[in-house]
């Protein structure tokens, strides 16, 4: 994909509506990438204008799906692009920017705060999951260290274990196609 975006970049270095950039997100990058929640490699944001939160993109990684994609890219309809916006978005900006800022700062405020605590609570759960594990875990390890002394004693004048029979697919529903149910027999 480097060549691809190298030569994207290329293409568009010029723009005034489309920066092409790229991240190490290994070295000197790591906190950009930390900031816009970059956690898998090569992994691809844009931004149009007012935003800054950034949106990942999900699309085809070529130089063409790259390139049409970027053509797409700049301001879109916003107070300061009025211009880009097609009749039914000039009536809902309108809209938006009739309402106090007051009262569009509080909104969006309680959406973060939904978000946030969504986010903590699904960190808690995985925090208490992690305990869960690490407790079965030690668990575990100590059953096989309390049990190894035995099982060395046992196997040490020849015990052996008889061999599992393997196990039934789990979406294995035992039919056998003869039409006739199963009956339970006393």
């Amino acid at each position: 994909m480097k060549p691809a975006w190298d030569s994207l970049a290329e293409k568009f270095k010029d723009s005034e509506t489309v920066l092409i950039a790229d991240v190490d997100c290994t070295g000197t990058g790591k906190d950009v990438c930390e900031k816009v929640g970059v956690e898998g490699f090569p992994t691809i944001k844009y931004y149009n204008p007012p935003d800054t939160e950034g949106e990942d993109y999900e699309g085809g990684r070529d130089e063409a799906a790259l390139e049409a994609f970027a053509k797409t890219l700049g301001p879109t309809c916003s107070p300061q692009h009025k211009d880009k916006c097609d009749e039914a978005g000039l009536a809902n900006l309108e809209k938006l920017l009739a309402i106090p800022e007051a009262d569009r700062v509080a909104e969006l405020q309680a959406i973060q705060d939904k978000i946030d605590a969504e986010e903590k609570a699904l960190n808690d759960l995985l925090q208490e999951l992690q305990a869960q594990y690490h407790k079965a875990m030690e668990a575990f390890e100590k059953a096989k260290t309390d049990a190894a002394p035995r099982i060395k004693e046992l196997k040490s004048v020849g015990t052996r274990l008889p061999k599992k029979e393997p196990e039934p697919d789990a979406d294995d529903d035992d039919d056998d196609d003869s039409g006739e149910e199963e009956k339970d027999e006393l």
